[in-house]
């Protein structure tokens, strides 16, 4: 690492060594009032990078940044974020900073070794999340490539006017086990996200609001084998009310999906109200619009206290892999109010009339409900209902 002024230059120490402690030193040394340069070439982390004072900063990266498979390291060393436990690689926080890829930065997270110690598991300790933004405020994220994410591509918690444009992620698995919880993004206690032009293969949520997110607007994306757009997971632990409101997911395509439009809680406590999905187009997706108020056990659906309401289904069109359009459960204790379904165009791939079964909503939505959604139904179907 190289200062001049105001500017810290970081170039690769090459042959495999570590090049964290350089990036750290330029966060140091630059990351107030400054500019940092990651240049062009092969950057090797084997460390965790955590620094959070950064502040009218720009951070422009070239290169490709490659994590180590010392797994031995990253769940020792991995920093906690709080939620449910799990732990990020790089954490970056602080106000007005930019992080500029240029569409050259390339954040490889050797995810491969991760999938195969996983096993198709879902929470493996010390799995990392491969970049965090925490407790950030007035940033921008902008053209960086991930490939391989060890865990999560990104994760957004306690943080506020947050702009992610220009990102492409894809982690897929050349063994017998499956990318298990690959998330794109995740926020969390989070307020004031834009994110638009991205294009992510996963193997779960594609773009996920956890609890505490308001204020989001997900523009232009296209999501291969994942979860697509995604209110959740909500309402764990109960005791703690989780609250998202004012989203708006729009000009949305997903291949080839688990779900594409859906919102789904823990019997819990809290509210999600004035959500829209609008211009959501869709190819061989599993169940496209799923409600559920008791995720992953499908019990106790109706005690659940987290009430949904106001959300609005726009121009939604596509092929579904099964007869289930629409899957809508809502609790009996607190129903749902303020559904409302426009211009819904959805067909079973091999043909065959579509089925939208609704539970416990308001009975103006304007989708055609054509019979009941029984308590429990799951988020994943395997045939025809």
């Amino acid at each position: 690492m190289t200062k001049e002024g105001s500017l810290c230059t970081v170039t690769p120490n090459g042959g495999g060594k570590d090049d964290a402690i350089s990036i750290m030193d330029a966060f140091k040394q630059c990351g107030k009032n400054g500019q940092i340069e990651i240049t062009e070439g092969d950057f090797t982390i084997a460390k965790v990078m955590d620094y959070l004072n950064l502040e009218n900063c720009d951070i422009s990266i070239k290169g490709k940044l490659t994590w180590s498979t010392d797994m031995n390291y990253w769940k020792g060393a991995c920093m906690g974020v709080t939620y449910a436990q799990r732990c990020t690689a790089f954490r970056l926080g602080g106000t007005n900073f930019n992080v500029r890829g240029h569409g050259k930065a390339l954040f490889h997270g050797n995810g491969q070794t991760w999938i195969d110690a996983n096993r198709n598991g879902s929470n493996m300790q010390g799995r990392p999340i491969n970049f965090t933004l925490w407790k950030a405020k007035n940033v921008l994220v902008d053209g960086i490539t991930w490939r391989q994410s060890q865990f999560w591509h990104t994760f957004v918690a306690h943080s506020e006017n947050i702009t992610m444009t220009n990102l492409d992620m894809n982690t897929t698995s050349n063994s017998q086990w499956n990318t298990v919880n690959t998330d794109g993004t995740d926020t969390w206690n989070t307020k004031g996200v834009t994110i638009k032009n991205w294009v992510v293969t996963c193997g779960d949520d594609c773009i996920s609001m956890k609890g505490n997110s308001s204020d989001v607007y997900v523009k232009n994306v296209t999501c291969y084998e994942s979860g697509a757009m995604v209110i959740g997971s909500l309402g764990n632990p109960a005791s703690t009310p989780d609250y998202v409101e004012n989203v708006v997911f729009e000009d949305i395509t997903a291949i080839h999906s688990s779900n594409a439009a859906w919102i789904k809680t823990y019997p819990g406590t809290g509210y999600v109200r004035n959500i829209t999905f609008r211009n959501i187009n869709f190819q061989d997706v599993n169940q496209p619009i799923y409600v559920t108020p008791c995720i992953y056990t499908w019990q106790n659906c109706d005690s659940s206290r987290l009430k949904i309401s106001d959300v609005t289904w726009e121009n939604i069109t596509g092929t579904s892999r099964y007869n289930v359009g629409a899957g809508l459960y809502c609790s009996r204790n607190i129903p749902c109010t303020g559904f409302k379904f426009k211009n819904i165009d959805i067909k079973p791939k091999n043909g065959g009339s579509i089925k939208y079964l609704c539970s416990n909503i308001n009975s103006d939505n304007g989708l055609g409900c054509t019979g009941t959604c029984p308590a429990g139904w799951k988020q994943q179907l395997s045939g025809n209902a």
